[in-house]
């Protein structure tokens, strides 16, 4: 490969990780169909999750409410439709989107559904679930090698083990309303996986703590992830005014 076409290559990649995981090649996208970018060094998903949605043209989202989802507002802002219900995103029920509503400034933006699904949604619970050491679980449907399109997008969901990390361990987090997540052993979310769920179990019920930004180097699971807080002061009283409570 010459020196030009690396460089911009380098160039490239390190926009994407800056602004976030969500798939370089789908932002573009008309339809759902090719190279898109699901985690890397993770398993194919292990329970049914009913609330966890894909994002046509190259996100992940959670479903919080039967006709509300959640995802990351850097996400494809013509996104018209997702699916949810099943692992396997070609089996998965397709539904409309008919309203987009960003957060002012955290990274993540409510879907309104053009009809309520039956699919059970995710409970978004108090800020105590997201302490340092709380071990979650991330799910998406992202590519599964560690950099800007080197592989086909995954067509099943897939899950990765982790914990919150303190702040400072991530670089340029914004502490009052974002998680820095752990990507033990050169694993953990990648692109496509923005605005996909970080979950914990709180009472022996998956809850719904973050929602997938971005990461903090171009290689996939080289050092930790940030995600945005949807337990904070500063998202969830918006989320419960917007959809309605919670």
């Amino acid at each position: 490969m010459k020196v030009k076409s690396m460089l911009a290559f380098f160039l490239v990649a390190m926009a994407t990780a800056v602004s976030g995981f969500a798939s370089p090649v789908a932002a573009a996208a008309t339809g759902d169909e090719g190279p898109i970018t699901s985690i890397v060094g993770g398993r194919k998903a292990t329970e049914p999750y009913p609330f966890a949605v894909y994002i046509v043209d190259g996100c992940t989202g959670s479903l919080i409410k039967p006709n509300w989802v959640i995802t990351a507002k850097h996400c494809n802002p013509a996104v018209k439709s997702v699916r949810i219900g099943n692992n396997d995103r070609t089996k998965a029920k397709s539904v409309g989107v008919v309203e987009q509503v960003p957060h002012r400034y955290a990274d993540v933006k409510l879907l309104r559904l053009a009809e309520s699904v039956s699919y059970a949604p995710i409970r978004i619970p108090g800020p105590e679930a997201a302490t340092v050491g709380t071990a979650t679980r991330l799910l998406g449907w992202g590519q599964t090698c560690d950099l800007a399109n080197c592989g086909p997008m995954s067509i099943h969901n897939n899950e990765f083990d982790t914990s919150v990390l303190p702040d400072t361990s991530c670089y340029k987090i914004n502490a009052g309303h974002e998680i820095c997540t752990d990507n033990p052993n050169d694993g953990g979310d990648c692109y496509g996986d923005s605005g996909g769920p970080q979950i914990t179990k709180v009472d022996g019920v998956w809850n719904l703590i973050g929602s997938d930004s971005r990461g903090t180097s171009i290689h996939c699971g080289a050092s930790p992830s940030i995600y945005v807080d949807l337990t904070s002061p500063d998202v969830r009283p918006w989320i419960e005014k917007e959809v309605g409570g919670l």
